[in-house]
């Protein structure tokens, strides 16, 4: 699967909320309200991303989930990484 142009990209994030463009992922921040449903995300996003064979890059700030997705196989962001932001998206829906 071929890394996406950023005028592809730009093109799909109109399809995912919140999500922006930084150099080679696609990334978002997600707050909780303490650390332990932040923890319960991420473990869910875990799981997710196991299924998927496609592991996002993730930071804990207490109560804040960071996300970055990319393909690093092919050196940018793909439709994988779409496709899993849109997981992710659900998973914090029912949060």
């Amino acid at each position: 699967m071929a890394a996406l142009s950023k005028q592809e990209i730009q093109q799909k994030l109109k399809a995912v909320h919140d999500w922006s463009h930084q150099g080679k992922s696609i990334h978002k921040r997600y707050t909780f309200k303490s650390f332990m449903p932040a923890i319960a995300f991420v473990n869910k996003i875990a799981e997710a991303a196991e299924k998927a064979n496609h592991h996002p890059d993730i930071t804990i700030t207490y109560n804040v989930v960071s996300i970055a997705l990319s393909t690093h196989s092919e050196g940018g962001v793909t439709e994988r990484d779409f496709d899993l932001a849109k997981q992710i998206d659900q998973i914090a829906a029912s949060s």
